[in-house]
């Protein structure tokens, strides 16, 4: 079995490093955010922090690398409060990877890919068209984290769809229907499927 200290990391090629510690927390969930500027210019890019933060009210975040250089989806949704979250299908894998290239704000990655922006009702910022599973998204707050420079946004869910077919008769949302992706690391994806669904455990007798 392979062993790394502290040390061992600190003095890795940076690459290997980066690799390395992102892969090693697990499958990360694999998203593209949809915002839209003041200008009207939509932006959708991918990201492998979102995660849940609590069920009532219904609230996710994601962690943003520094803000010392352009980041078009923090400045989009802080400057309108909304932004959307669609799951990633095994079909886009590639298009969906493409969105983390970094092209002007007044590109649209829309534009770059074979994604369409769909609009609902009176939600401003743009979902993609035929994810299996697609979140409007308000902000509530960020916090900063300093230990390592990011920031923790979180957002509300205020709107969720979901295809039929991926929704079990208790609510969960049985992503392997839907072929929705994950990621491992930065840069490959996986697509998992469903195994087995447990009950609720509580606690064994004391063996005696």
């Amino acid at each position: 079995m392979q062993f790394f200290n502290q040390q061992d990391i600190h003095n890795l090629d940076k690459i290997y490093r980066i690799n390395l510690i992102n892969s090693c927390s697990g499958f990360k969930s694999a998203n593209l955010l949809g915002t839209i500027s003041t200008e009207g210019i939509t932006n959708v890019a991918v990201f492998s922090s979102v995660t849940h933060l609590g069920s009532n009210p219904p609230t996710l975040g994601f962690i943003l690398r520094p803000t010392t250089v352009p980041r078009n989806t923090h400045k989009n949704l802080k400057d309108l409060g909304y932004f959307t979250i669609n799951h990633i299908w095994e079909e886009v894998i590639e298009d969906a990877h493409h969105t983390s290239a970094k092209y002007p704000e007044d590109v649209s990655e829309f534009d770059m890919t074979d994604f369409e922006a769909e609009f609902k009702g009176n939600f401003k910022a743009p979902f993609v068209k035929n994810a299996p599973v697609q979140m409007s998204m308000k902000f509530i707050e960020e916090i900063y984290v300093p230990s390592n420079d990011v920031l923790l946004v979180v957002a509300q869910i205020e709107e969720l769809y979901i295809k039929d077919e991926l929704l079990e008769n208790d609510g969960l949302i049985n992503l392997s229907k839907g072929n929705v992706a994950t990621i491992n690391g930065l840069d490959t994806y996986a697509i998992p499927k469903f195994k087995q669904q447990l009950t609720y455990q509580r606690p064994k007798a004391t063996k005696k």
